[in-house]
């Protein structure tokens, strides 16, 4: 007889991913224990911003302000440059929004094709400490930092996994279910023999600078202008990152040495400031899908099993995305009331997202690739022959560069097809990646509208399965409610008498699952209402 659980979710790694699982899991009760190998989060650049989608997820975990505390001040833009160097007049400006400024669109937008919540630029070292401080409030989640894992035994009733801790004592947790958020070279998709496929693209390197004058010294222009990425026309591909703090600036560049960045940071930026290089490594870029996300109990997330370039920033947030499926389907296994095809139905849903994410990776990749072939040696010559090669570069830029910085549709727009937990119907909207075109199609994200009293559609959805009955349409719908009250699944009916959300869904009926994703839609209830309330808990007959 297998041992009695420990905990009922281990989760391996306490990234932004991990840390979210952990987070939406400990708000719904579920016993968790999450390890992670390092003692503390590191202090080191990797993702910066959370787009619009992660956002809703952080709004609807409680948290969304306390990351825009943290993260860039709210009046800051997020444009974008290409540049020759920051002394100079760009050779191109791409003006995005400050998140104030977006917010106020989206409050100003009631079509359904704005979130609910604006995207935020957050460095990844700011956000991991953040989130861990709310993990470790919540009863029952344990958080184990300096605690590694080793290895993994499973069997039909749980998993046993061999962790060491900071003394290097080895010692054993049992969990009913596992999650490696371990990160791109995942120990625990190595345990179970799933592997990654795809690209390995250019290696560069990355440093981490602290320059605390440059923000209010920023040259471009008339004086000083402000953007979150600076793009140097070069044939190093040099890229320089604004940072939340506006102290921190990390690099990119295809250099030999880590002397050769410092140089290059200073080719950059123009200006004669004091620095310090607080780090720097080589990395390389990866296209790169695993075989599968899931082994008996054992799932994986985020960077174990997906990585993409930063091109359309979709890394750490299709990890976010990871975790959000992911959850209420563990608490449903844990609780009783889920089917054997819900938790099955996370590979099918979230391996489909990372596929199509890897694609619009490589899409902006290439976007950006090709602006950057066209530069040329004479590009900084007064010349007719040079300012040609600037202004086939900026034109060519305009069009390709976009591509990295414009991806809603990826963000907002993907749709979950053949899920054996969704009441599919053949066809549906086109999958876009810079577009979005809201949609009540099952498997897509319920589009976010604003009701009267000027509160969002999604604030007034509560947790687990709620059927919306809109319009003062007001058909029989008990028999439904019987089949998830029979099932033991949470469930709520929604009244919304507002005339144009009935307009904008199109329909009297939609069910929405915990992670707002429609289930079905209808003007009336089928025949058997219980096959789609079995649909819906994985009881699919």
């Amino acid at each position: 007889m297998s041992a009695a659980p420990d905990t009922d979710v281990l989760i391996v790694g306490a990234g932004p991913v991990g840390l979210t699982l952990a987070l939406d899991l400990g708000r719904r009760g579920v016993r968790t224990t999450l390890i992670e190998k390092n003692p503390e989060p590191a202090f080191l650049p990797k993702m910066e911003r959370c787009n619009a989608r992660s956002m809703e997820i952080f709004h609807r975990l409680g948290i969304a302000d306390q990351v825009r505390g943290a993260g860039l001040r709210a009046d800051v833009p997020m444009d974008v440059f290409v540049i020759l160097a920051m002394d100079e007049p760009p050779l191109l400006r791409l003006p995005y929004p400050s998140v104030a400024e977006a917010t106020t669109q989206c409050r100003a937008t009631n079509d359904g094709t704005a979130p609910c919540e604006p995207y935020q630029l957050i460095s990844q070292y700011t956000l991991e400490p953040l989130l861990k401080s709310i993990v470790e409030t919540l009863p029952s989640v344990s958080v184990r930092f300096g605690t590694e894992f080793l290895s993994l035994d499973q069997d039909a009733q749980g998993v046993t996994a061999r962790v060491s801790g900071a003394d290097g004592a080895a010692s054993e947790i049992r969990a009913s279910y596992l999650v490696g958020c371990d990160g791109g070279s995942s120990q625990v998709r190595k345990q179970l023999g799933i592997e990654l496929r795809g690209e390995n693209l250019s290696q560069m390197r990355q440093a981490l600078f602290r320059c605390d004058a440059l923000f209010d010294r920023i040259p471009i222009g008339a004086g000083p202008t402000h953007g979150r990425h600076y793009h140097v026309a070069d044939d190093k591909a040099t890229f320089l990152i604004m940072q939340d703090s506006t102290k921190h600036w990390t690099l990119h560049s295809v250099v030999e040495s880590d002397e050769e960045m410092k140089a290059q940071f200073e080719k950059t930026i123009a200006v004669p400031v004091d620095y310090e290089m607080l780090s720097c490594a080589p990395w390389r870029q990866n296209l790169l899908l695993a075989e599968r996300y899931a082994s008996g109990r054992v799932f994986l997330a985020g960077d174990a099993v997906h990585l993409v370039i930063p091109t359309g920033g979709l890394g750490m947030n299709t990890g976010v995305g990871d975790a959000i499926d992911l959850g209420w389907k563990l608490e449903a296994a844990v609780k009783g009331w889920g089917g054997p095809a819900l938790l099955a139905s996370y590979d099918i849903e979230r391996r489909q997202v990372g596929e199509r994410n890897v694609g619009a990776s490589r899409y902006a990749s290439l976007g950006r690739r090709k602006w950057r072939s066209l530069w040329r040696p004479n590009i900084r010559d007064n010349t007719p022959e040079g300012k040609q090669s600037r202004d086939i570069l900026a034109h060519t830029a305009d069009i390709e560069q976009r591509k990295t910085n414009e991806m809603i549709g990826a963000e907002l727009g993907y749709r979950y097809v053949d899920s054996p937990v969704i009441c599919g119907i053949p066809g549906g909207p086109e999958h876009l990646f810079r577009d979005y075109v809201p949609t009540t199609w099952p498997g897509a994200r319920l589009p976010n509208l604003w009701l009267s009293d000027g509160t969002a559609m999604q604030d007034r959805i509560p947790d687990g399965f709620t059927l919306l009955r809109l319009g003062g349409a007001a058909p029989d719908v008990s028999a439904l409610e019987d089949a998830f009250r029979a099932r033991g699944a949470p469930f709520t009916v929604l009244d919304i008498d507002e005339r144009h959300v009935r307009e904008i869904y199109g329909f009297d009926l939609v069910l929405v699952r915990p992670d707002l994703h429609i289930v079905w839609r209808g003007n009336a209830l089928p025949n058997d209402p219980r096959a789609i309330a079995d649909i819906a808990t994985g009881h699919k007959r």
